[in-house]
C-alpha cells in the first residue's frame, strides 16, 4: 500500500526520486496532458452549466482520481514514487523546504516571475512549457505576493468541523464542507493557496508547476480527515441533479469512474497520519 508523506519529512533520495520521475513524465512527452485536461475543465466548469471539476461537488473526487493517475504514472518510472503533501498550514514561508533548491526551487524572480532555481528552473533545460497562457515557456511564481498569508490551522479545522458534504445550488455559491474547502466561500483554503503561489498556479494550467500535485494533495489528504471525522455523511448530491455529476454518475474525462469509485481512498493509498 503506497503511503503518502508531507513533503517537509522526506528524505533526500525521496525528494530526488520524486523530482527525478516528474521529470521523466516531462521528457516523454506524457506530463503535458495534464495541464491541457485541468485547464480543459477550469474553462469549460460554470456555475448555471456542466460543471464536473471545479465549482461542483465533484470537485474533491476528481481531483482525487486525477491525482491517483498521475501517481500511477509516476509510478510506471520509478514504483517507489508517491505523492508527497505540503501543509501549508505548517510550512507557510518562502523559504519552507518545499521551496529548496533541492526540491520544486524557489520564488520567481521580480522582474518577470521567472523561476531560476531548482530542477524546473528554465534554464536547467528540462522544464520548457509547451502548454501555457502566453508565449512565455518558463515557469513562474510570485509567492505571497497577491495575497499575504496562507491558510492558518485553526481556518482548516473551522472548514472539517462543518458536517455537511455540499449543497444546493450545488455551485460556487453553496454552502456546505466541499465549498468552503474549495475556497469559494468563508476563509477560503484551497484557492487561497493557488493565489498565493501565483504564476502558472493562478491560471487554468496550473498543473505547469509541480508544486500543483503537492496542494491537491493536501487538499485530499484534508477531505480523507473530514471523513474520518463524519462517517455519517457522504458525498451529495445522490441523484437527479442538473448539470452535476451525482454520486453513482461518470465523471469526464474517465468513462467508469464515478465518485462513488472514489470515496474510499483506502484502496490506493493512505496518509502517514493513519488516514
Amino acid at each position: 500500500m503506497a503511503v503518502r508523506k508531507n513533503q517537509a519529512t522526506l528524505t533526500a533520495k525521496e525528494k530526488r526520486d520524486f523530482v527525478d520521475a516528474v521529470l521523466e513524465l516531462k521528457r516523454l512527452g506524457r506530463y503535458d496532458s495534464y495541464v491541457s485536461t485541468h485547464n480543459t475543465f477550469i474553462i469549460s466548469d460554470s456555475d448555471n452549466g456542466e460543471r464536473v471539476g471545479h465549482r461542483s461537488p465533484s470537485f474533491l473526487p476528481w481531483h482525487r482520481r486525477f491525482l491517483l493517475q498521475f501517481e500511477q504514472d509516476l509510478q510506471s518510472i520509478n514504483p517507489a514514487v508517491t505523492l508527497p503533501y505540503w501543509d501549508w498550514t505548517a510550512d507557510r514561508t518562502t523559504t519552507s523546504s518545499i521551496w529548496g533548491p533541492d526540491f520544486l526551487g524557489g520564488n520567481g524572480r521580480s522582474s518577470d516571475g521567472q523561476v531560476t532555481t531548482g530542477p524546473f528552473a528554465y534554464s536547467g533545460g528540462k522544464w520548457t512549457l509547451a502548454v501555457r497562457p502566453d508565449s512565455r515557456n518558463y515557469l513562474r511564481r510570485s509567492l505571497g505576493s497577491a495575497v499575504a498569508a496562507l491558510p492558518t490551522k485553526a481556518e482548516a479545522e473551522s472548514v472539517l468541523a462543518m458536517s455537511t458534504y455540499d449543497m444546493a445550488p450545488w455551485n460556487s455559491s453553496s454552502d456546505g464542507f466541499r465549498n468552503h474547502l474549495e475556497g469559494w466561500r468563508g476563509v477560503n483554503l484551497h484557492n487561497r493557496v493557488h493565489v498565493w503561489i501565483g504564476g502558472h498556479m493562478a491560471t487554468g494550467m496550473s498543473p505547469n508547476d509541480p508544486a500543483f500535485w503537492l496542494h491537491h494533495c493536501f487538499i485530499d489528504k484534508l477531505w480523507a480527515e473530514w471523513q474520518t471525522r463524519h462517517r455519517d455523511q457522504s458525498y451529495l448530491p445522490t441523484g437527479n441533479t442538473a448539470n452535476v455529476v451525482d454520486l453513482n454518475e461518470t465523471m469526464k474525462p474517465w468513462n467508469n469512474v464515478s465518485p462513488a469509485d472514489m470515496l474510499d481512498h483506502t484502496k490506493f493509498y493512505t496518509y502517514d497520519t493513519g488516514f
